[in-house]
């Protein structure tokens, strides 16, 4: 049988650091590199479009705000469906464990990010109904243990923060909307910076048409 490709996205938290988490499991397990790095930021989950159709980042003209529109940030990528199950596997270890006084919780890495925008949840054609699902039901389970819920995704959902969930979209349905290119290849705010050549990666999509202006603004105060 061919090693079909299969679009997925994920989302866990602000989408800065995710993609780097996935441009860097493209590099490890799909020996990929520069322009053939598929992981790009977006928008994902909501059952709205803005004007023509558009999804963008908060900005101060409020043309298609993602937050309004009930879309979450993600990141989509395209890879062999043999690779499913190491993908979902590093996503679901992005949930980290917190100690808090009398209390350990797993949960996104920036909790102090909050509300719908930064809700867990993934997206994949068919959703619950995939027939790649379990394979992510498997990595689930092997990272998370069965206290985790995987819950299929109707759209607009809540903050996921302390719910011990993820929400499961039918991309089909809830399809990605890629993210302004001031959002492609950027630092995170938590973490040392991932380097020219990383952030490098924006202007060569840019310069081979990987990647393009959503119609979107280029930036909050644009």
């Amino acid at each position: 049988v061919p090693d079909k490709p299969t679009d997925i996205y994920f989302g866990c938290g602000c989408f800065w650091h995710v993609q780097h988490e996935f441009v860097e499991m493209e590099k490890s397990h799909l020996h990929r590199g520069g322009l053939s790095l598929t992981s790009l930021t977006g928008y994902a989950g909501g059952k709205q479009l803005g004007d023509k159709g558009k999804v963008c980042y908060h900005n101060m003209r409020q043309i298609g705000d993602y937050g309004r529109l009930g879309h979450a940030e993600v990141v989509n990528m395209n890879i062999p469906e043999s690779s499913l199950y190491d993908f979902a596997k590093r996503y679901f270890e992005l949930f980290v464990k917190y100690e808090l006084p009398g209390v350990s919780i797993v949960d996104r890495a920036d909790p102090q990010d909050k509300g719908p925008e930064y809700r867990s949840l993934l997206g994949l054609p068919g959703g619950v109904h995939s027939p790649l699902f379990p394979k992510i039901q498997e990595a689930a389970m092997d990272v998370l243990g069965d206290s985790w819920k995987l819950v299929e995704g109707k759209g607009n959902e809540p903050d996921t923060l302390l719910q011990r969930k993820v929400y499961v979209m039918d991309s089909e349905k809830f399809p990605f909307h890629r993210a302004e290119v001031y959002h492609q290849f950027h630092n995170d705010f938590q973490s040392p910076p991932y380097g020219k050549e990383y952030n490098g990666l924006k202007n060569e999509f840019l310069k081979h048409s990987l990647i393009s202006e959503t119609g979107c603004p280029e930036g909050m105060m644009a």
